[in-house]
């Protein structure tokens, strides 16, 4: 006997409801595979001054608070609870995106989730007790409250904005990234008028105070100092000297300045990393930071005024190479004493689950994996201009157009922040140019069904 029409709409519903059970099962297992492989949570070189700070009740350089209470959080679940944050926080952004887009099916979520997971630094940083997670996650959020809040629900716009904000909070170089993309939304907002609105701004500005806020507080309520977390001039420090900046300061300023560094002007490391972090004993004898600050400062702001043409063209370089350095997996390797340190001294119980991780046994090997995911993430982002190319070439700006313009922005904006203040890592790239690849994957798809309607269109 033949099933019935509605017995066979109803049959292909019920399907449609196990694949996206199936989907939401699977996806954030995926997500956290490597973890999961791993036995114990990614670490990171900076991980260790992040969980500190629940502990110690300072501020330091470049570690905010919000996120290490964050992980105060999950402390008790060996921070499995934290990565199973990240796991659905990242699911759900990426359906909702693609829900906005149009792209409604269990089988396009699946799809696009394997592909990311498959082909960018997705897993390996969600897997990871580290803020980069957020950095792409943000651009995301930041996006929808903009240009969607008519497409979602009062809940939505309620978690958009609370995830916002505390993703913005986590790491200064979000922070002003995000406040890049909004301010470029502002000053854009008479030429996108119907794509979008000075509520949507409104709303997405909004966030980013609460999460200023939000920096405030919690310095304030771990340290007593109601402040923002310390880092832009001894970062910035250790991005001029490694561009030979400082020596060329020191040179034409020691004979007339008293500066701590005089003496030492001819055995400077040759990276920032090397003199801020690799133990020398130059920056421990000058009393690191509590010595340092005031004359890294000085310096920095000095430098920038005394050779406006070796910081152009010093800037300029670092955004280059910023924006290519994007390779999976700088410095998630088994030499992190630091992290290792402040679990053994903190959280000793989970200190023989840390240790037995094959992370700490130097198993992961990161050349296969960046053989893909370099690649691919250059090819993103090439694919982003060509989409705007080819918007310009046909004055049309569509819901594509709009996303890539949005993360080509973010892209930028980041390079230029952590490449400027930082000195290039791929650590800064790789942690938000999966949202290119994921953008490239929508707009792949909807081609394919504007393709697909417009041919069904020519037959009717």
């Amino acid at each position: 006997m033949e099933t019935s029409i509605p017995g066979k709409v109803l049959a292909a519903q019920a399907r449609r409801s196990n694949a996206a059970r199936i989907a939401l099962f699977v996806l954030p297992l995926l997500m956290l595979a490597p973890a999961i492989w791993n036995g114990y949570p990614l670490l990171q070189y900076d991980t260790g001054g992040y969980l500190a700070r629940w502990y110690e009740g300072y501020l330091v350089i470049n570690r905010a608070t919000s996120y290490g209470i964050y992980l105060h959080l999950g402390e008790q679940t060996q921070f499995w609870l934290n990565l199973g944050f990240q796991a659905i926080v990242s699911l759900w952004l990426i359906q909702l995106t693609l829900r906005v887009f149009g792209i409604t099916k269990p089988f396009g979520l699946a799809a696009i989730g394997v592909g990311l997971i498959a082909t960018t630094a997705l897993p390996w940083i969600t897997s990871m007790l580290l803020t980069d997670i957020f950095a792409g996650l943000s651009v995301l959020s930041l996006f929808l409250l903009i240009a969607y809040r008519d497409q979602t629900s009062v809940v939505e716009k309620i978690l958009l904005f609370a995830f916002t904000a505390f993703a913005a909070s986590t790491h200064s170089a979000t922070m002003i990234v995000l406040t890049g993309v909004c301010g470029a939304g502002w000053l854009l907002l008479p030429w996108l008028r119907g794509r979008v609105t000075a509520s949507g701004l409104t709303l997405a500005s909004s966030a980013l105070v609460i999460g200023a806020l939000l920096v405030l507080s919690c310095n304030y309520a771990l340290s007593g100092k109601f402040t923002w977390t310390p880092g832009g001039s001894g970062v910035a420090f250790g991005r001029m000297l490694q561009d030979g900046i400082v020596k060329r300061y020191l040179d034409d300023n020691c004979p007339r300045q008293q500066l701590k560094l005089c003496p030492y002007k001819d055995e400077l490391p040759p990276t920032g990393d090397d003199f801020l972090w690799g133990g020398n004993n130059m920056f421990d004898k000058l009393g690191r930071f509590e010595g340092m600050s005031d004359e890294m400062e000085f310096i920095s702001k000095q430098a920038v005024t005394a050779y406006p043409w070796m910081q152009f063209k010093a800037a300029s370089k670092a955004t280059w190479d910023q924006l290519v350095h994007v390779a999976t997996g700088e410095g998630t390797n088994g030499w992190l004493p630091h992290t290792y340190g402040i679990i053994e001294r903190y959280l000793p119980e989970q200190s023989k689950a840390m240790r037995a991780a094959k992370q700490q046994h130097w198993d992961i090997n990161f050349d296969a994996v960046n053989m893909v995911h370099v690649p691919v993430a250059l090819g993103s982002m090439v694919l982003m201009l060509a989409i705007l190319g080819s918007a310009l070439w046909r004055h049309r700006l569509d819901d594509v157009t709009l996303l890539a313009g949005t993360v080509t922005l973010a892209l930028l904006g980041n390079a230029l922040i952590c490449g400027i203040i930082s000195g290039p890592h791929d650590r800064y790239g790789s942690r938000i140019v999966w949202i290119a690849t994921f953008t490239a994957m929508i707009a792949g798809i909807k081609y394919f069904i504007d393709d697909r309607n417009s041919a069904d269109d020519g037959a009717d």
